[in-house]
Order: C-alpha cells, then structure tokens, then sequence
C-alpha cells in the first residue's frame, strides 16, 4: 500500500467551523463526561499552513471514566486504538468517513480524535503549543515554512515529517517554560 502524501495545505478559515460541528455532536454523546473538547493542531491556529486533519482532544476528569467515554464514541462510530505509546492519551480511529455520525448525514472533515485526562502531559503540550503560536504571528510564519520545505523534502515519509517539526516544537515549549 502507498503512504498518503504530506500535502500542506494554506489556512482555511472553515476548519474552526468542521470543528465546532464535531465539537457539538461529541459534546452532546459525552456530556459530563467531557470536561471540555479541545481544537488543537495547525488547523486549530489561524493563518496557519496545515494538513486538512482536524486535531481533537476530549479532556477528561479522569481515566476511570474511560471506559464510558469509549462506549459513548463508538456510538459515533470511532474505534479505540489504546494510547500508542503516548501514556495519558488514548487514540480514536474513525470507521468512515461520515463519523461522527449523527442525524444529518455527512461527510466529515478527517480528524485525530485524542482522549485525554486533565492532568496529562501530552493535553498540556498540546495546549500550550498552540497558544503559543495563536499568540505569534512570526511563530506562525516561522512553522508554516518549515511545514513547506518539509513536506516537499518527506512528501511520502510521514514519519520523517513529524519528525522534522520536533526541534521547532520542542523549541517553542522551552520558550513558553521560562
């Protein structure tokens, strides 16, 4: 099977609004269970550059709600994949393209769908980074052309993409730290 291209697309200003429709219909399927439902990723920052991936994270009081929370999604239609390695964050798959389902029938915008507690380190990371970058227009412009040149340099290496934002991301935390 050939690896789905990086392709990086210019910011869309109907992404916060894909969102807001998913936002609902989670909203509505988890109730309390959801502390809250986080926008996060390149698509959750405007003006910038990004892949066509809605990044989702459901907040959490705790994992003992989990198992709820994983019952109530795959009403939605998505499917749990556990953590992936990433401890405090629990990943969702989608069965279609139509998830999350609800009464009006559509087509969806692909999305990373994350669980998370409050209290985790990767809901922090996720956060604070974008923030970051909503509150740094030259931060922006800075990941925008480093998305660019890396997506033309690992066009079919996803991995080797992610894996090229690293510095920059780990250098905007450090900033965010002091």
């Amino acid at each position: 099977m050939t690896p789905k291209p990086v392709i990086i697309e210019e910011y869309n200003p109907e992404w916060p609004k894909m969102f807001q429709e998913i936002q609902s219909i989670l909203a509505l399927t988890l109730g309390a269970d959801a502390l809250s439902i986080e926008h996060v990723g390149s698509t959750s920052v405007p003006k910038l550059a990004a892949k066509p991936i809605l990044d989702i994270d459901v907040v959490i009081e705790s994992m003992k709600s989990l198992p709820a929370v994983i019952a109530k999604l795959e009403t939605l239609g998505y499917s749990h994949q556990g953590d992936l390695g990433v401890e405090g964050r629990e990943a969702f798959d989608r069965k279609d393209e139509y998830v999350p389902y609800s009464e009006e029938i559509s087509l969806r915008m692909t999305q990373h769908l994350y669980v998370c507690h409050r209290d985790s380190q990767e809901l922090y990371r996720h956060i604070t980074f974008r923030d970051a970058l909503i509150n740094n227009p030259e931060l922006v412009k800075e990941y925008a052309s480093l998305k660019k040149e890396l997506a033309i340099t690992f066009r079919n290496d996803r991995k080797a993409y992610s894996e090229g934002k690293s510095d920059f991301i780990q250098r905007v935390l450090k900033q965010v730290a002091r």
